[in-house]
């Protein structure tokens, strides 16, 4: 998976072993572990990714590359450091920010999905929950222009709501984009907190989980045909998905994305029709 070149043969060497561990250190890292749903997925807008990720489904891959989420990990490391060192009390005596904290959106009984995460910031002075996403300076431009898509802003909500539960009262959400080539880059998105928007990503939720674990659907034992039932999205970020296998005619083994056979896309029709 790694390109790696060496000054000789124990160059080539060495570089091949720094990057094994790489990859294994991020494949074992806690996030790359978690098997429950994060606030993060929620708002994913492919249906299916979500049925896989809630049937634990094997993936189709595991040869994503872990360069850019641990350059994120390592940028949220650093703005933990960053606001926990400007840490400042507020009149009532409580710390201004709650930095890296652990919240629970929810905690459902057994038939819904249990929601928690950790939020990288609440500002407890103004009210706003915060969440920092680094990426390209491509990518940044495009959140500038069409807004922070589906997924992100019901995350932010979802946090919102999260630090609601945990006796906060959030009044705004708040997503930064920070560019993280050459030159710093800073864009935020930020609206005022609505509990619905959390509210309706959990119901949908919950309505897939229901799907998934109905009779018809053990009945099915989640064979090929079933899979189909399962929209994906044309706002689906395919190439990020574990469960993307491009060209794949069997959905329990991956999913071909949105350009998908026709059997496929027949089944969607009919799901929608």
């Amino acid at each position: 998976m790694a390109k790696t070149t060496g000054s000789g043969p124990d160059g080539e060497v060495m570089a091949a072993r720094i990057a094994d561990l790489i990859v294994h250190a991020a494949a074992n890292a806690p996030r790359s572990l978690q098997k429950r749903i994060g606030p993060s997925e929620v708002g994913d807008p492919c249906e299916r990714r979500l049925a896989y990720k809630l049937l634990d489904w094997p993936a189709a891959r595991d040869d994503g590359d872990p360069i850019a989420s641990i350059i994120g990990t390592g940028f949220h490391t650093w703005m933990e450091e960053t606001f926990t060192t400007r840490q400042a009390a507020l009149p009532d005596g409580r710390p201004r920010y709650k930095v890296e904290e652990r919240v629970t959106v929810r905690d459902s009984p057994v038939e819904a999905a249990v929601v928690a995460g950790s939020s990288d910031l609440y500002d407890r002075a103004t009210g706003t929950v915060w969440d920092w996403k680094l990426v390209g300076h491509t990518t940044l431009d495009d959140y500038r222009r069409k807004g922070p898509g589906p997924q992100y802003r019901t995350q932010a909500h979802l946090y919102g709501l999260g630090q609601e539960n945990a006796g906060e009262q959030p009044q705004r959400v708040a997503i930064c984009f920070v560019g993280r080539y050459h030159e710093l880059r800073v864009h935020v998105w930020t609206e005022p907190y609505n509990r619905q928007v959390a509210l309706d990503a959990l119901a949908r939720l919950d309505s897939i989980k229901a799907r998934i674990t109905s009779s018809e659907a053990y009945s099915s034992e989640y064979g090929h045909t079933w899979w189909t039932q399962i929209p994906t999205s044309e706002q689906a970020r395919c190439r990020f998905c574990p469960w993307f296998k491009p060209g794949s005619a069997d959905l329990t083994a991956g999913c071909p994305g949105t350009a998908q056979p026709a059997d496929q896309r027949h089944g969607f029709e009919s799901l929608i029709a």
